[in-house]
């Protein structure tokens, strides 16, 4: 899996501040302002933005498990959030090189970069990070990982690495539907808090879906069920390898 994942990236590939004394004078430049008459009606035009509900879990230890599941998104949010830009100007570049041979040494340098800049942090990944990367890639892309290598490469070497990526129980078919799968919904809404708060760069989706709507259909209910039984069957494996 983790071979899988920075080989999908392989393909994609001083502020100084100064203090002055202030000093009273007239501005000389007022084309900025804008001049209102008693009586006239000013309408000033504000960036779109939204509140966002409390979540409502069903015990405080639901809280443990969905800001672990965060971490998780913060992880691979990044990674997700290169993929994109990479591809977006690998395919620019593309474009404008005309020679098939050139076409292969410009997709090698962004290869090699890509290896050196991302190999080693990828590795240590989990399979639940690597899901989720895989989920926001499509996110981010508006392709899957899958179609975005068969495009830059063969479509039987993108079987080959689906292949593979399902022995580890993961799959570079993998859409992203936070309308319809409670994982992809955890993963937006982890994005558009931390949106909110600045805690990730906002990258917008390349898909189309309203997140005001699913989170009021969900009531900001956060179900983290799946991971409560993963925790569960790890902790079985680790009791039973003390008794072995």
């Amino acid at each position: 899996m983790k071979k899988l994942l920075y080989i999908y990236f392989i393909l994609i590939t001083t502020i100084s501040f100064s203090q002055k004394k202030e000093i009273d004078s007239l501005l000389f430049n007022i084309e900025d302002y804008v001049f209102v008459n008693p009586g006239d009606t000013l309408t000033i035009k504000l960036n779109e933005f939204s509140l966002l509900p409390k979540h409502k879990f069903k015990s405080r230890n639901d809280i443990r498990y969905y800001l672990w599941f965060r971490r998780k998104v913060y992880k691979a949010y990044p990674f997700a959030q290169i993929a994109s830009k990479r591809l977006d100007s690998l395919n620019v570049r593309l474009e404008r090189i005309k020679s098939k041979s050139k076409r292969r040494k410009y997709t090698k340098l962004v290869q090699k970069f890509i290896e050196g800049e991302f190999t080693d942090q990828i590795k240590k990944m989990t399979t639940t990070e690597g899901r989720i990367l895989i989920k926001l890639i499509h996110r981010q892309t508006g392709e899957t990982a899958f179609q975005n290598i068969k495009v830059l490469r063969s479509g039987w070497k993108a079987f080959w690495y689906n292949t593979t990526a399902n022995v580890f129980k993961l799959s570079l078919k993998t859409e992203y539907h936070p309308e319809s799968d409670n994982e992809d919904f955890l993963i937006e809404d982890v994005l558009q808090r931390a949106y909110q708060d600045d805690k990730l760069k906002v990258q917008a989706s390349k898909l189309t879906f309203n997140f005001n709507e699913i989170l009021a259909e969900r009531k900001a209910e956060i179900n983290v069920e799946d991971y409560k039984l993963m925790f569960a069957k790890i902790r079985k494996k680790k009791k039973r390898k003390k008794k072995n």
